[in-house]
């Protein structure tokens, strides 16, 4: 008990949430067995580390910040711009197509939303749409990034419970492609509701055809990795390492537009970025050691199960607790903690760890976009100025879609775990 409270009070005195989790670990471990307890320490935050796919998530980090410098954002936005901005509130569905070609780049929710908020919104605004709405499309949007692959949240929690990290990101392709059509849907039933304009592009095959040629090799870039990873030619760590050899090839060569200031740059906010995860993942080791310790996710479990053994029943229990903490910690730290608590529960009503992950990721990543710590929320308002609030009261009609995806895919095993089996993960 008193390990939680520390933690709760930690992180409501502003500290941040890693060394939170630190702190909690080390009063778990002084809990356990006195001060002698704490020379396991340092072993179990190296070893919270120790894990060879997390080098996947700072060569993918920093591929996408390669892509995005050298102008990779404005080619894929051309391209979903010709698709479909021919119809009412075209600017608000290129928004949506984008997120499904720059998921394959970074995976990252927040990187979405930064180059999206930078670029699109005053785009939109410029072409008469709101730019609350704007911003909510938008974050509506960029979680399609941290679902279809590749996906960080997948890496961690791939390498934390031993599941096929290929097999996560084959799982992720249905339901990012279906959170972008069912956003779709609702800006399209919404556009004269929110006085959309009609769009001004209507590009024909042959435009089409030339802004697809002018991003090919930005496209190029999602194949390479999920082809590699997929097809089993590559893990996801040597894909992580070749998308960043052909980013910069592509800069230095193709487009010529990067120098060693830029790469320094780019290295920088890499490890600061990568620094922050790693210091939960590893202060999360040692207090995952003291929850087993202490036998809570046997207690947990039994504590689930006692209000209901019905599986329906157990995974909606699941997903609101998950939504419910997302809202107010960071999911990454919401992962490692509460993934290890949780699987065995999930494997305890049969369902498969693999269709579990993709609950997990599903959830979490909604997350991001709901108040009062949706990341998303907070880079769009910083971005573009909007008041966050604002945002969120636009926002709920996408975020009401996508949770009827997240119940699609966690009630139907089948479609859930569709992608997996086709390509070989399992049987």
């Amino acid at each position: 008990m008193i390990v939680a409270l520390i933690f709760v009070a930690l992180v409501l005195f502003g500290m941040p949430i890693g060394f939170a989790i630190g702190f909690a670990g080390l009063a778990g471990l002084v809990d356990m067995g006195g001060d002698k307890f704490l020379a396991v320490g340092p072993s179990k935050i190296f070893n919270g580390l120790n894990i060879f796919p997390f080098l996947a998530m700072p060569f993918f980090i920093l591929a996408g910040e390669i892509m995005n410098h050298i102008g990779i954002t404005s080619r894929l936005v051309n391209l979903a711009n010709v698709l479909v901005g021919r119809f009412r509130g075209g600017l608000a569905h290129t928004n949506m197509l984008a997120s499904v070609f720059f998921a394959g780049l970074t995976g990252a929710a927040t990187a979405d939303a930064a180059a999206f908020g930078k670029t699109l919104v005053p785009a939109m605004v410029n072409q008469g749409y709101r730019r609350d709405y704007a911003c909510a499309v938008t974050a509506a949007g960029s979680i399609i990034g941290p679902t279809i692959p590749p996906s960080g949240l997948m890496v961690v929690y791939g390498s934390l419970m031993g599941v096929s990290i290929g097999g996560l990101f084959a799982a992720g392709i249905l339901p990012g492609l279906l959170i972008c059509g069912v956003c779709m849907i609702v800006i399209a039933l919404g556009a004269r509701r929110n006085n959309l304009p009609k769009a001004d592009v209507a590009g024909g095959l042959r435009e089409i055809w030339a802004t697809f040629v002018s991003s090919f090799t930005a496209l190029l870039m999602p194949v390479i990795i999920l082809g590699g990873i997929l097809g089993g030619i590559v893990t996801p760590t040597e894909a992580a390492s070749i998308a960043v050899g052909y980013a910069l090839l592509l800069g230095i060569f193709v487009y010529r537009c990067l120098t060693w200031s830029d790469i320094y740059g780019m290295l920088v906010r890499t490890a600061r970025i990568t620094g922050v995860i790693f210091v939960i993942i590893a202060f999360a080791g040692m207090l995952g050691w003291w929850l087993s310790f202490e036998r809570i996710p046997q207690a947990i479990a039994s504590g689930v199960l006692a209000i209901s053994e019905n599986r329906y029943v157990v995974i909606l229990l699941i997903i609101g607790i998950l939504l419910a903490i997302g809202m107010v910690m960071d999911i990454t730290a919401i992962l490692i903690i509460l993934a290890p608590v949780m699987v065995p529960l999930t494997e305890q009503i049969g369902m498969n760890p693999m269709h579990a992950g993709i609950v997990f990721v599903l959830a979490l990543n909604i997350s991001l976009m709901t108040p009062p710590v949706g990341a998303c929320l907070f880079v769009l308002s910083s971005v573009t100025g909007e008041k966050l609030e604002r945002i969120a009261a636009k926002l709920w009609p996408f975020l009401l879609a996508e949770i009827a995806v997240l119940f699609i895919f966690a009630f139907w095993s089948d479609l859930a775990l569709l992608m997996p089996k086709a390509l070989g993960f399992l049987d």
